[in-house]
């Protein structure tokens, strides 16, 4: 979530437990029909098992499941966010503090970050903590596009269902205490003055 970078608290980015797990229920119907879509071949059933391998098409799924059911294209998997993504997880692990990066070491793209207990949370379930948002998410020109008056109560879930970002790479590293996941995109969302709209294939200024 960020306007260029932005900080969140750990009690936002900590997400109930309970709540986790009746969206991991829910996304795997939407994934289902996603995963045909897109032809990924992995199989709901594969889920949980939480590799390396089974994470990054997880997050991929998960993300698409959000944008399909906003109604915006699919994103596609980026080796190279993965990487800048990946980088900047140890750095968090390493030094077990929750920040962004600058605007300018991403290079200008955008960023969503999480952090939870270390081997606590399933992969499918980090995505969730960024989709619940969605509960607070008003239809708008950004920042304006929160119920609660405060962009940042949905700034992760805006970013995921932004139209006009068309690529994600994410990566996760395990501190001494958390596990940090990092998802970076590009072209950056969450722009000042963009709309976001449910259906609408581009974030236009008009």
């Amino acid at each position: 979530m960020d306007v260029k970078g932005a900080g969140q608290d750990l009690a936002s980015i900590l997400f109930n437990r309970f709540g986790a797990k009746l969206y991991a229920m829910s996304i795997r119907a939407t994934i289902a029909g996603v995963t045909a879509l897109l032809g990924l071949g992995l199989s709901v059933q594969a889920l949980p098992q939480d590799n390396v391998q089974t994470r990054e098409q997880v997050w991929l799924i998960a993300h698409n499941a959000e944008r399909a059911e906003f109604g915006v294209p699919a994103l596609r998997w980026s080796d190279a966010l993965e990487r800048e993504a990946r980088d900047w997880a140890e750095t968090l692990a390493r030094d077990e503090v929750m920040r962004h990066s600058s605007y300018q070491e991403r290079k200008g793209t955008g960023e969503n970050l999480w952090m939870g207990t270390a081997g606590y949370y399933r992969a499918e379930q980090m995505i969730a903590h960024f989709a619940a948002e969605k509960q607070y998410f008003a239809p708008g020109r950004f920042p304006q596009v929160s119920r609660t008056g405060d962009w940042s109560d949905v700034g992760h879930f805006t970013q995921i269902v932004w139209a006009d970002t068309r690529e994600v790479g994410c990566a996760m590293a395990r501190g001494a205490r958390y596990d940090f996941l990092v998802c970076r995109y590009y072209p950056s969302g969450n722009v000042m003055g963009r709309r976001i709209i449910p259906g609408e294939s581009s974030n236009s200024r008009s």
